[in-house]
C-alpha cells in the first residue's frame, strides 16, 4: 500500500508548543529518522509528511508540523504553515511536555473540539518531567484519549498507537462511495474519457482510475471511451447503460450523444460527493446566477501542475462564466493547500474536484467559505450550470437535486 494517494490515508497531525518532542515522537513512531530532531527549540519549519502503515488502519500520513507557539516574522509564517494542515488533519494529536499544560494547549485543543477533529493528547517526556495533576481525569471525562509517552526512551509508543486506533472517525472507515451505489450490481457505466495535451501520457488521471475501481467493487462494469466514439460506443449496445460519466470539459457534446434518458453526470461531480458535501456545494453553484460583471472570482485546484492549452481553470471555466454573466469577471487562481485568510472580496469560489485531498481538507474549505458568508462550487457543478445542463447532471443524485428544486420553487413563488 506503499502507493496508496495522500487523498485515500488518515492525515494525522501532531501539534504542539516548539522542542516538547513531536519530531522525536514521530521519529519513534514510524521507526525512522523522519524529522530533525534537536534541543534547539524551532528545528522544524515546515510541515513533514511521512506515509506508512498503522495496522488495523492500513495507509495513513503522520504530519510533523511547526511549534504553533513560534516567534518573529519567521516564526509567523512556520504558524500559517501549521495551521495550513489543521485543515486537512483527521486526527489531532497534541504533544505536551507533561506537567506543562496551559492556556496554550488548551486553546489548540479547543480549536480543534471547535471542528469536531478528534483529538489524542500525549504528556511527552515523562521521563524527565513532573506529574501532570488532574487532567487524566478531565480528558477521560470528556472522552478525549490520554497517554504518557517518552520518545527519547520508547515508552508509551504502543498505548499511543492504540489511542490513534481508537480515534479513528468514523466517516474515515465508511468514507462516501465515488459511484458504486448509483449503479446496481451486473450493469454498466459508460466513462467518457478526453485525451487532450493536459492527459498524462500512457496513463488515467486519479478520479477516471478510482470510479473504475469502485465500479469493479460494487460488482458492475465499465467502458470507457473517448468523447468523440461515444455516440457510436452507445448504438452498439444492446441495452442502455446505467449511467455514463464524463470528463466535465466534454459535458456539452456528451449531454448531447446521450439520450434523454441514461443518467449523465461527471468525474467532478462524483468527487464533490465523495470528497465534500455535494448539497452544499449546490447551493454555492447557484450563487452563479447573482453574479454581475466585475465580480471576483476564486479558482482553486487541489494539484499544482503546469497549465498548458486551453486548461479548464484557467482558461475554459473563466470563459463560460464570463459568456453566462455577459461581461467580464476577475478572477484569482491558487494551488495546493495555499487559501486566502479573507474571503470577503469573493463572490464565488470554484474548487477543484479535490481528488488528492482526504475527505477533511475539503470539508473544511466549505466550512470557511460558509463561515465568511461566500458560495462555493466545483469544476463540474459550475460547467454544468453555465453550460445550461445543471438539472441533467445532478439527475443520479436524489438529494442534491432536490436542494436545486427546492431553489427553483422558492425563486418562482419570490
Amino acid at each position: 500500500m506503499k502507493n496508496t494517494p495522500k487523498g485515500l490515508r488518515l492525515n494525522i497531525g501532531l501539534f504542539g508548543r516548539r522542542n516538547v518532542g513531536k519530531s522525536s515522537l514521530l521519529n519513534a513512531l514510524t521507526r525512522q529518522t523522519v524529522s530533525l530532531v534537536s534541543d534547539v527549540a524551532g528545528t522544524t519549519t515546515d510541515p513533514v509528511e511521512k506515509p506508512m502503515e498503522l495496522q488495523p488502519i492500513g495507509p495513513v500520513v503522520f504530519i510533523d508540523t511547526a511549534g504553533v507557539d513560534d516567534i518573529g516574522a519567521l516564526g509567523e509564517m512556520r504558524i500559517q504553515r501549521t495551521r495550513l494542515v489543521f485543515d486537512r488533519t483527521d486526527v489531532a494529536v497534541i504533544v505536551a511536555v507533561a506537567g506543562e499544560w496551559g492556556a496554550f494547549e488548551e486553546s489548540v485543543l479547543e480549536e480543534f473540539r471547535g471542528r469536531q477533529i478528534p483529538v489524542v493528547v500525549v504528556f511527552n517526556k515523562v521521563d524527565l518531567a513532573g506529574n501532570d495533576g488532574t487532567l487524566p481525569a478531565r480528558f477521560e471525562k470528556m472522552k478525549i484519549p490520554w497517554v504518557h509517552t517518552s520518545a527519547k526512551q520508547g515508552k508509551g509508543l504502543n498505548h499511543l498507537r492504540e489511542a490513534l486506533i481508537r480515534t479513528v472517525p468514523e466517516d474515515f472507515i465508511n468514507a462516501p462511495a465515488i459511484i458504486g451505489d448509483l449503479v446496481p450490481a451486473g450493469e454498466l457505466v459508460v466513462l467518457v474519457v478526453p485525451i487532450d495535451l493536459e492527459a498524462p501520457k500512457g496513463r488515467l488521471i486519479l478520479p477516471q482510475v478510482q470510479s473504475i475501481r469502485d465500479i469493479l467493487d460494487n460488482d458492475a462494469y465499465c467502458m470507457v471511451v473517448k468523447e468523440r466514439e461515444l455516440r457510436d460506443a452507445l448504438d452498439r449496445l444492446k441495452r442502455p447503460p446505467a449511467l455514463v460519466v464524463t470528463d466535465s470539459q466534454a459535458f456539452l457534446k456528451v449531454a448531447a450523444d446521450t439520450p434523454d434518458e441514461v443518467p449523465l453526470t461527471s468525474f467532478s461531480i462524483l468527487f464533490a460527493r465523495n470528497k465534500g458535501d455535494l448539497s452544499e456545494l449546490v447551493r454555492g453553484t447557484m450563487a452563479i446566477e447573482n453574479l454581475r460583471a466585475g465580480d471576483h472570482v476564486l479558482v482553486c485546484e487541489s494539484c499544482s501542475h503546469h497549465p498548458m492549452g486551453e486548461d479548464i481553470g484557467r482558461v475554459k471555466i473563466p470563459r463560460w462564466l464570463r459568456q453566462y454573466v455577459g461581461g467580464q469577471l476577475e478572477f484569482t487562481h491558487v494551488q495546493g493547500h495555499d487559501f486566502p485568510e479573507d474571503l470577503s472580496p469573493y463572490q464565488l469560489v470554484v474548487q477543484c474536484g479535490a481528488c488528492m485531498w482526504n475527505r477533511r481538507e475539503m470539508l473544511s474549505r466549505i466550512f470557511r467559505c460558509q463561515k465568511a458568508g461566500v458560495p462555493i462550487s466545483n469544476y463540474g457543478l459550475t460547467i454544468a450550470y453555465s453550460l445550461g445542463i445543471f438539472p441533467r447532471a445532478l439527475g443520479p443524485f436524489s438529494a442534491a437535486a432536490e436542494v436545486y428544486r427546492q431553489h427553483c420553487r422558492s425563486v418562482a413563488v419570490g
